[in-house]
């Protein structure tokens, strides 16, 4: 069973989601899904110390880019990872399609994945973004969505912890003993 959705937040947790954000933001659009590791940046310090240049020492928490994820399929390649105990959390970035509620109910009466995929890709109002969500082995999270800006617009920030929920639990179980 899942942590609730309603753990308190540690205030660490969604500053953390933000510097993920902005880490991913400043290699700009189009990339693939990114996984981080969080560590305590304290206990990172102690085993590491010549890293203190590079760590802001006050942070509680230190996000750690891994690898690139072996797989398309973001589902599978979470439910093959399992972080040894020094890692407190996780984040993942990915980019993702955000469309409007109407759209979104439309969607949600299509079984096929790929003409779901298709359909989000070519609805007229759709909008690009960047996900954030970020988890505690506590069971608390943090989302950060950057909805992606135009000409006439710039880009929107939304933060809230429910966000993804489906995707806050599978980096949940990526975090179980």
């Amino acid at each position: 069973m899942s942590a609730p959705h309603s753990a308190p937040t540690p205030p660490a947790l969604p500053s953390v989601a933000r510097e993920v954000e902005d880490f991913v933001s400043a290699a700009g659009w189009d990339q693939a899904p990114q996984l981080f590791a969080l560590v305590s940046t304290a206990d990172l310090l102690a085993k590491q110390p010549d890293l203190a240049a590079q760590l802001d020492p006050s942070a509680a928490l230190t996000p750690i880019a891994q690898e690139p994820l072996p797989t398309d399929d973001l589902v599978e390649a979470l439910a093959g990872i399992a972080w040894p105990d020094e890692v407190t959390g996780c984040a993942l970035a990915q980019e993702i399609v955000v469309l409007p509620p109407e759209a979104e109910a439309e969607l949600a009466d299509e079984e096929d994945a790929e003409r779901a995929k298709q359909f989000a890709a070519q609805h007229p109002r759709r909008r690009e973004a960047r996900l954030v969500a970020a988890v505690l082995r506590d069971g608390s999270a943090a989302c950060v969505l950057r909805l992606r800006g135009d000409q006439e617009h710039p880009d929107e920030i939304v933060e809230h912890p429910e966000l993804a929920p489906n995707l806050t639990d599978a980096l949940r179980e990526t975090l179980r003993p």
